[in-house]
């Protein structure tokens, strides 16, 4: 009896290891959350070259994107935002002017946010800040504040309004 019991425990665990593993499974989209938090960091540090080679990187990223692989929900919301975000990145790839970047950043952190609401890229939480001063907002990986619209001279200039993944 024992021996059933010591079976059935296993069988158990087993299946229920599997279950949450696929529960766990990142979606497709969730590199795009990891490249915008590299633009963000970048704007943050007011390196233009750099949020430049990331927005290209962005690019790459959306572009690449195996819209098989996603849910019909999911590939439905991110084909909503997937011009927009394109649009955007492209802008901030294409130019060194960090006041230009940042303008664009604030477009393409809005849709960004959109799409982050509406599908569940990572299991970690996704701060959703706001700086009064350029009336934008961003995302962020930490809930301390690092504007990327101002940089070094507003540093710690903002709020978090939201928190996805609470």
């Amino acid at each position: 009896m024992k021996k059933i019991f010591l079976l059935v425990a296993l069988i158990a665990t087993a299946f229920t290891q599997q279950l949450f593993a696929q529960d766990a499974k990142p979606t497709a989209l969730a590199p795009l959350l990891a490249s915008y938090f590299d633009i963000k960091n970048a704007l943050v540090s007011s390196n233009s070259a750099d949020a430049a080679a990331h927005a290209g990187e962005f690019l790459k990223t959306i572009n690449g994107i195996d819209m098989k692989s996603l849910p019909e929900t999911d590939m439905t919301t991110f084909m909503a935002y997937q011009d927009k975000l394109a649009f955007d990145a492209r802008h901030i790839s294409e130019s060194k002017d960090i006041a230009h970047q940042r303008e664009h950043f604030a477009n393409f952190s809005a849709n960004f946010f959109k799409l982050a609401k509406a599908i569940k890229l990572t299991d970690q939480r996704v701060y959703y800040d706001y700086c009064p001063m350029q009336k934008s907002y961003w995302l962020s990986a930490d809930a301390s504040i690092k504007n990327p619209y101002f940089g070094k001279q507003m540093l710690t200039c903002g709020k978090v309004t939201e928190t996805l993944n609470k």
